[in-house]
């Protein structure tokens, strides 16, 4: 475990965990070469990254999955039980639709395959920060405001509301699984990411597109309609 400094103001503070060291030194390398962020700390074990978050106090946690000792998701609700509220952005191979779903239902902001080159990582630390600074400084006047804070990037006005019918938490539980999924996803892939019904899903994923949040590709099969597959706008 390679200890940091302590945070400085406007700064956001990360803790890289991988249990490769060149891979860990190249990631650091990554999110250094992002303004306003920093690596504090670098583990390669379970065990050791839950000690640096205690130790560190990072404001993100660059989480692999394919630990020596635990296996990734694992760590993050040790992380709760300890008290811990860093935020956990997922960086690893594991594709497996299980593995995405547990990711989503433990909160991570994001999910990111192995490998990945810069340009890959910087925009979504760049959105994380952005998100990050609208939730530090949104004043809580009335439910609107509430919304808007659970929602994260999905309502981002005050008069941008969702259609009737349609849930804040459910809207939020999908635009996980959009950001999540490194590509695009169907509204059967959604919805078992998710838990919700695949007719569900399609109305949520169709609402982020009208609204300018995700955009819609075709996939053409042999034979039938096209498959609508949805992705994150950066």
């Amino acid at each position: 475990m390679t200890p940091g400094t302590h945070g400085r103001a406007g700064t956001i503070d990360v803790l890289v965990v991988d249990d490769d060291f060149m891979v860990a030194r190249v990631h650091r390398t990554f999110v250094e070469r992002v303004q306003s962020f920093r690596v504090v700390g670098v583990a390669h074990t379970g065990r050791q990254a839950i000690e640096a978050v205690g130790e560190l106090h990072p404001d993100l946690v660059l989480l692999d999955l394919y630990l020596p000792d635990l296996f990734g998701l694992d760590v993050i609700p040790r992380l709760r039980t300890a008290g811990h509220d860093c935020d956990v952005m997922v960086i690893s191979a594991a594709q497996e639709a299980d593995t995405v779903r547990g990711a989503v239902r433990r909160g991570v902001v994001d999910y990111l395959l192995k490998p990945f080159g810069f340009e890959d990582l910087r925009p979504r630390l760049e959105r994380y920060a952005a998100q990050r600074g609208r939730l530090l400084t949104t004043v809580v006047r009335g439910q609107a405001d509430v919304d808007r804070v659970l929602a994260g990037a999905i309502v981002a006005a005050p008069a941008l509301t969702l259609p009737k019918g349609m849930s804040v938490e459910t809207a939020e539980l999908v635009e996980r699984a959009l950001r999540a999924t490194d590509g695009t996803l169907s509204a059967t892939e959604c919805a078992a990411l998710t838990g919700v019904s695949r007719v569900s899903a399609r109305r949520y994923l169709e609402y982020f597109h009208n609204t300018g949040s995700a955009e819609v590709t075709l996939r053409y099969g042999a034979a039938g309609r096209p498959e609508r597959r949805y992705g994150r706008r950066l």
